[in-house]
């Protein structure tokens, strides 16, 4: 490959015309021939950039509602043609070499994002523009290709330097504009796929930062969003505070799915991907202090989701403690001015509070990808299923209900203990039941008379209800499905607890 190539001719076609005139101008001063289609030829001309139009080159004019304009031999023979090889081919069919292609496509991902009507969207699927951009980058080793106005300084920083483009920067443009290509194709397919789980998966998504580090700072680690999915935690508006770090990024997410649960005012605390403290309440404030309350020391340096408003109340105690994010749907004016005395504090606000989500949920694997339904079951107590003598009164039913939606949220196995609507002790990521349940025992308070207990999975044995009861807890729900389920029914008879089966299980591995 040649080291420099040097530029004499350039075909520019550009939707997004940021810095597309300067860029040109540039290349007209370097005595680069322009070639030029539709809207971009007019900004061009309108510019006073001498152009040549495709169509004189073609010979034929834009046709079918420009859905035809550079797919032609004297363009693609232009742009493909081996210099060393080809070159008198190409003067046997009028072809001239074309040394720097500048395109970007149409703006599929923001039609679709507009919730255009379906021929729109259609008619913003580009096929000319990936064809030269594919074209120019597979002949890299003498066309240099762009597809992003970022790209522009770097090419006129080239030209200035060698009058001409190294080798390195073909290459590296060149795998950029395949990225984009693949990319572009990617979300076609997704918009159009009806299979939950077609044969081939191909998801696209943009770098939006690179993040100072990743779980532990020996990892690098950056932040990508899909390019018309934003939404839930990535569409929050950040108020105030440090740029958000990767465990930042998780852990409020891993907040905002669990508050989306609750319609009433609600709480939730998370520290290390597991909610600490949740509560729900009559009000907001309520709702806070008894999260905070639940496990103060865990939720010491954690994150708060709230679905409410943050109030100045929840903001004058917020600031005497140390915490990394708050997300709320929005910050009363006085709240706000409290917490700017905690300038690092990351202020998230998502006025649309999404709910729960129902698409799909990835999780990477080395050299795979395992993707499922996102956990949106919900359980109601028409649902339940007692199993026991004792049948549940009416505040029990809430309670358990209330517990079910927050165990789903822990990591597996995981036991949850609450109280008035209020975690009071937890169990989680355990490697066995037994020890799940004797570690929320042990977190929670000395009286658990007034407790109901949720285990994510059912209850493989009856040590977990001798410890259940000894705790003093009364209710207990649970998914069912154990060979044992009969036995732990009867110990749970012998005791004198009420014992609900849901039907359905929620690890959170």
């Amino acid at each position: 490959m040649s080291d420099f190539s040097s530029i004499k001719t350039a075909l520019i076609s550009v939707s997004d015309k940021t810095g597309l005139i300067e860029f040109a101008q540039h290349l007209a001063a370097h005595n680069i021939i322009i070639l030029s289609t539709g809207g971009t030829a007019k900004a061009l001309q309108a510019a006073g950039i001498p152009i040549t139009l495709v169509a004189d080159i073609t010979g034929f004019p834009e046709m079918m509602e420009g859905r035809v304009k550079t797919l032609h031999p004297k363009i693609h023979g232009g742009i493909l043609g081996k210099r060393d090889q080809h070159a008198a081919e190409a003067k046997q069919y009028g072809i001239d070499w074309i040394d720097l292609v500048i395109v970007n496509l149409y703006p599929f991902a923001k039609t679709v994002q507009s919730e255009a009507p379906y021929h729109e969207i259609i008619d913003n699927i580009d096929i000319g523009g990936p064809a030269m951009i594919r074209a120019a980058a597979k002949n890299m080793q003498w066309v240099t290709v762009a597809n992003d106005p970022e790209d522009y300084p770097i090419i006129l920083a080239e030209l200035n330097a060698h009058n001409g483009i190294s080798l390195a920067c073909r290459k590296k443009l060149a795998a950029k504009a395949f990225a984009h290509t693949a990319a572009y194709d990617a979300l076609i397919a997704e918009y159009l796929n009806t299979d939950k789980f077609p044969s081939q998966l191909s998801i696209s998504f943009e770098r939006q930062e690179v993040l100072r580090y990743g779980e532990n700072p020996h990892q690098q680690a950056a932040l990508y969003t899909h390019s018309y999915k934003t939404k839930g935690l990535l569409a929050a508006k950040q108020l105030q505070g440090k740029a958000l770090s990767y465990n930042n990024i998780a852990d409020a997410e891993a907040a905002l799915r669990c508050v989306q649960e609750f319609d009433q005012p609600a709480c939730v605390i998370v520290k290390h991907a597991n909610p600490c403290g949740v509560s729900t309440a009559d009000t907001i404030d309520r709702a806070f202090t008894q999260a905070w309350q639940a496990d103060s020391q865990s939720a010491f340096g954690g994150i708060v989701a709230l679905n409410r408003a943050c109030t100045p109340k929840i903001a004058e105690f917020l600031k005497q403690v140390f915490i990394e994010v708050i997300i709320a749907p929005g910050f009363d004016s006085d709240a706000s001015d409290m917490l700017r005395a905690k300038p690092n504090y990351r202020l998230l606000a998502l006025p649309q509070m999404p709910s729960a989500s129902k698409g799909l949920a990835y999780k990477c694997i080395e050299g795979g990808l395992l993707v499922q339904d996102s956990d949106y079951a919900v359980i109601e107590a028409d649902d339940l299923k007692c199993m026991t003598k004792r049948q549940p009164n009416a505040e029990q039913i809430k309670e358990l209900l209330f517990a079910w939606k927050v165990v789903k949220h822990l990591k597996s196995n995981a036991i949850l203990i609450t109280q008035a609507h209020t975690i009071v002790g937890m169990g989680c990521g355990q490697v066995s039941r037994i020890d799940a349940v004797e570690l929320a025992i042990k977190k929670a308070p000395n009286d658990l008379s007034a407790c109901v207990l949720a285990s994510d999975g059912f209850l493989p044995f009856t040590d977990n209800v001798d410890a259940i009861a000894s705790a003093g807890i009364k209710a207990i729900i649970q998914p069912g499905g154990s060979i044992k389920d009969q036995d732990v029914i009867d110990a749970c008879n012998e005791y004198g607890l009420v014992m609900v089966f849901t039907g359905i299980r929620c690890f959170n591995h």
